[in-house]
């Protein structure tokens, strides 16, 4: 804790010392939603990673990215949390909806009417209204679903969630095997660690790809490093909705010799605006975004299915394995095999998941 402390205090030092820069842009007035049930780990993450970002963003000369309010019934608890004074802004351009816990109670519509939530509600539809950009991951995006402001529009969720929340939202075009959606002014997320993906994209978004990628390296967690190089290009793509859609339409045909053109045509934009995009939201060449894409594929294969490493090349376009052996190597540090044994190892030693003993009563 005493370490943490001294942490905190470095950084409010220096954001207070970038603040007066004259002609600095001004950081992005930001506010996180979070009830007396909101999921801890959920509501840190959030802080965490933006604290970070501001980091990462003095360290190169920059003036921090996100100045952080914290709102709801449960915003007291998690005031301690924060490495700097608390933004005093009444109208944010982004508002945050983490995880709310809402799994805990014994109806989700019950709980969604109780004061604290639709006060909640009202805070985030006047936030939207007034302008911001709304991003919610797992049992956030009840919340966000109940404002109303999702009705006609694409959303994910945590997998565990989808029968609940459609019963309850009917007009939300419903799509789990999204790990980001974005559709105009709101995001959601749903996965394992939804949060932390959540907020690598939106750093990505309004920090850039260079400081979402240093924020994912330093931030996630050890068992993911198997996939942080290529999930991170994944999640970057989430801050630009052309770019998005590209590597939507790619995914299910990356065994067949697509290319960078069909990729710009897929994105409705011209092959050099596609590159400019591809470049503004990852860093990469649209040539590197698809191979990443390729790869990224390859190795959830490698880890999730027995299918011999040739299958599993044939299956995200290469002819070759030798060469998407280098790519996976190069990348993430491991070998298919050791990939493989890694995630089977994990599998084997972790506790039986609670949804599969009550899957009335998830975890949030």
């Amino acid at each position: 804790m005493r370490h943490c402390s001294r942490r905190a205090g470095r950084l409010s030092h220096d954001l207070r010392r970038a603040r007066p820069v004259r002609g600095a842009p001004s950081m992005l007035p930001t506010t996180i939603l979070a009830l007396e049930t909101a999921l801890a780990s959920s509501v840190t993450i959030t802080i965490d990673v933006m604290a970070m970002a501001n980091r990462i963003c003095l360290a190169a000369g920059r003036p921090p990215a996100f100045d952080v309010r914290l709102v709801g019934s449960g915003a007291a608890l998690f005031r301690p949390f924060l490495a700097v004074p608390e933004a005093q802004h009444e109208r944010p351009e982004l508002m945050i909806v983490p995880a709310q816990g809402f799994s805990k109670a014994d109806c989700y519509r019950t709980r969604l009417a109780e004061p604290d939530a639709r006060e909640g509600r009202e805070l985030v539809a006047e936030a939207v209204r007034g302008g911001a950009h709304a991003a919610s991951s797992c049992t956030g995006t009840l919340l966000l679903a109940a404002t109303g402001l999702l009705d006609g529009r694409r959303a994910t969720t945590a997998w565990w969630l989808a029968p609940a929340f459609r019963e309850l939202f009917p007009a939300v075009e419903l799509d789990t095997a999204e790990l980001i959606l974005s559709d105009g002014p709101l995001t959601t997320a749903g996965a394992a660690m939804a949060q932390m993906d959540l907020m690598v994209g939106l750093v990505a978004r309004y920090a850039g790809a260079e400081t979402a990628e240093a924020c994912a390296r330093r931030m996630v967690l050890d068992e993911r490093r198997s996939q942080l190089p290529y999930m991170a290009i994944g999640l970057l793509a989430a801050a630009s909705d052309s770019v998005a859609r590209a590597a939507a339409w790619a995914r299910p045909r990356l065994a067949e010799p697509i290319g960078v053109g069909d990729l710009a045509l897929a994105a409705g934009l011209s092959a050099r605006t596609f590159a400019r995009r591809v470049s503004a939201a990852t860093g990469l060449s649209p040539i590197r975004f698809l191979q990443q894409l390729r790869v990224e594929r390859a190795i959830e294969l490698i880890e999730t299915t027995q299918l011999s490493f040739e299958e599993v090349a044939f299956r995200v376009g290469y002819a070759e394995p030798s060469t998407l052996r280098t790519l996976i190597r190069r990348g993430a540090g491991l070998g298919p095999r050791d990939l493989r044994a890694r995630a089977q190892g994990r599998t084997r030693g972790r506790p039986r998941d609670p949804m599969e003993v009550n899957a009335a009563a998830p975890a949030p």
